[in-house]
């Protein structure tokens, strides 16, 4: 069994779609959701499902080794990032060499890095008028978004679209192929990497 770990600071909407894709998967396990936020709309979701769930602080993240020792406690395999805003840190990506990929609501390396995140992006692209967007999956390492690109998808987009109706076009494929994309990801990458 592949267990992962979504971490999510905000409401948890892929998080959700990622639970309820694996909820009866033979092999794969949602084990545990992970959130920066005690306010987060996904522990709710976490709640629901009965997966257990844990709130991080900073100093648990950045100046302790609490988190690596409670994903081994989990024996957790995958990190999955599901809108989850702090930069991974280096201990971690190195206990999980690709074994962490995170969903970016762009195409990238288009509208990527630090403080590209949620509607700031979308806005840039708004900004520069684009005719195209989309999501990108990616594999993480100690720089925000540029870890190698597992899939990405596009979406065709109209000029008078606004910023809050490309999100909810980007938001369209991310709930349809994230789940399928760290389904592969698993079946191609991890079962060798185990």
């Amino acid at each position: 069994m592949v267990r992962i770990a979504i971490f999510a600071s905000g409401g948890g909407s892929n998080a959700e779609k990622i639970i309820q894709y694996f909820e009866h998967h033979p092999t794969i396990q949602i084990a545990l959701v992970i959130s920066n936020n005690k306010n987060a709309g996904v522990l709710g979701i976490a709640d629901r499902y009965k997966v257990p769930s844990q709130v991080i602080h900073r100093k648990d993240m950045y100046e302790s080794d609490h988190l690596l020792t409670l994903l081994k406690n989990y024996k957790i395999d995958l990190l999955v990032l599901a809108g989850f805003l702090w930069l991974i840190p280096a201990y971690l990506i190195s206990a999980y060499t690709n074994k962490i990929i995170n969903i970016h609501p762009s195409l990238l390396p288009k509208y990527g890095g630090k403080g590209m995140y949620g509607h700031h992006v979308h806005e840039a692209v708004k900004a520069d008028q684009s005719a195209i967007s989309g999501m990108t999956v990616h594999l993480v390492n100690e720089k925000y978004d540029e870890g190698g690109i597992i899939f990405q998808k596009e979406c065709k987009l109209n000029q008078d679209m606004n910023a809050t109706e490309i999100a909810a076009e980007v938001l369209k494929l991310e709930h349809k192929y994230f789940s399928a994309v760290i389904e592969n990801y698993i079946t191609t990458h991890i079962n060798r990497l185990k």
